[in-house]
């Protein structure tokens, strides 16, 4: 709803979020193989009078495991952008739960693409009034480019105005 009351009209809505491909049950299930193929190399280590490569090898699950735990936390970051007919709003939750909003008139915003010839679209921009806030870094080169052209088209029915049809 707007400060008047008048119901507002979704143009465009997107939540976007890291993809990460390896599960929970994956993670530990690679945890599991590692740990055992570590033990074993490290027993044989051991049974050859190599005692302390034991130790390394407890190391590098552990750093192994650091890793991915590191990777799952960014993962909770996510970026929300919707349009409507009187506001673009782009809102950004950090892996740490920090939130930062970026409102702007959707009239005065555009698009700007960075495009590489042989990867595609590397980058997306929001531009307006001399401030630029990059978008979708989370989407890899194809969708971006569709995001873009979805983005787009909401941003031009912003301008055109909403039809209302009784």
């Amino acid at each position: 709803m707007t400060s008047l009351g008048e119901p507002t009209t979704q143009l465009f809505s997107a939540m976007l979020t890291p993809h990460r491909s390896l599960s929970n049950t994956g993670f530990w299930a690679l945890m599991v193989f590692l740990s055992v193929v570590s033990f074993s190399a490290g027993m044989a280590f051991w049974l050859l009078g190599a005692w302390p490569v034991m130790g390394f090898f407890g190391l590098d699950i552990l750093a192994v495991y650091w890793a991915f735990k590191l990777n799952f936390r960014s993962a909770r970051a996510s970026e929300e952008i919707s349009v409507t007919a009187s506001e673009l709003r782009v809102r950004r939750i950090g892996h740490r739960g920090h939130v930062v909003d970026w409102v702007a008139n959707p009239l005065w915003v555009r698009i700007e693409q960075k495009v590489d010839a042989g990867y595609g679209v590397e980058k997306l921009y929001l531009v307006t009034r001399g401030r630029r806030l990059g978008v979708a870094s989370f989407l890899g080169p194809a969708e971006k480019a569709s995001f873009a052209k979805a983005l787009a088209g909401a941003l031009e029915a912003a301008r055109r105005g909403l039809l209302h049809n009784p």
